[in-house]
């Protein structure tokens, strides 16, 4: 199970979820390298109760990912639950996860260790296995624990970044709408009579009853210069 010779991901990529994909492929295929007796590895990220996408460095694998959220049993759910890593010396003779043990033995996997990286409600797993039994005891404390948290770190960081853009592009739809939206005021001070306050009021009023947006709805009354729109204004500032 050469594991540098395949990549894949459990479930199907969203453009949401492209970077993570990425960063999990490359914590995965890395982890492996580094680690001794290791003939391939798993990574996944579950944020917010939901569970995004698995990279996988090698087709057999994904099975054992699938199985286990799937059946909600195996050694990646108790590293979610425990927050510490889950090993399996043995698959062979461990008793615990039944179809887990099922699906790895059957690709040859005879030990396995998942470890749990923790980060501002964000975790990431990585999982390691060997042909071999107890090949994977040391796996924890080497390479394959600095190379999660470093992903994980990373992960939270993308996170950041992606709500700032966000915010920006919020920011900036509102600096563009923000022109029409006083000239429909102006409108509305000018047919009603009132301040720039109740106009606004007015405003929102209309978008909220008719379930549109607050630009749409200034748009509207731009367009029309305010014409047929007094008995409706009226109405609505009282």
């Amino acid at each position: 199970m050469p594991e540098t010779e395949h990549r894949g991901h459990v479930g199907t990529e969203s453009p949401e979820s492209a970077l993570p994909a990425r960063r999990l492929s490359e914590l995965a295929e890395q982890a492996a390298r580094c680690t001794s007796e290791c003939c391939g590895a798993s990574s996944t990220v579950f944020e917010g109760g939901m569970e995004r996408p698995a990279a996988v460095t090698h087709p057999d694998l994904a099975g054992l990912v699938s199985v286990q959220f799937r059946s909600g049993d195996g050694p990646i759910p108790a590293a979610l639950e425990r927050g510490e890593p889950v090993d399996s010396a043995d698959l062979l003779r461990d008793e615990r996860w039944p179809e887990y043990r099922a699906v790895a033995l059957d690709s040859g996997v005879r030990s396995s260790v998942t470890i749990p990286f923790r980060r501002s409600g964000l975790t990431v797993t990585l999982s390691l296995y060997s042909f071999r039994p107890g090949a994977l005891e040391d796996a924890p404390h080497g390479p394959a624990r600095a190379l999660g948290d470093l992903a994980a770190t990373g992960l939270v960081r993308d996170r950041s970044y992606r709500a700032a853009l966000a915010e920006v592009d919020q920011l900036g739809a509102a600096l563009r709408s923000r022109p029409v939206v006083d000239q429909a005021c102006g409108m509305v001070m000018h047919v009603l009579g009132c301040d720039a306050d109740a106009a606004f009021g007015v405003l929102r009023r209309i978008s909220q009853g008719t379930n549109r947006k607050l630009t749409e709805v200034a748009g509207a009354v731009v367009d029309k210069r305010g014409r047929g729109l007094e008995r409706e204004l009226a109405s609505l500032s009282n």
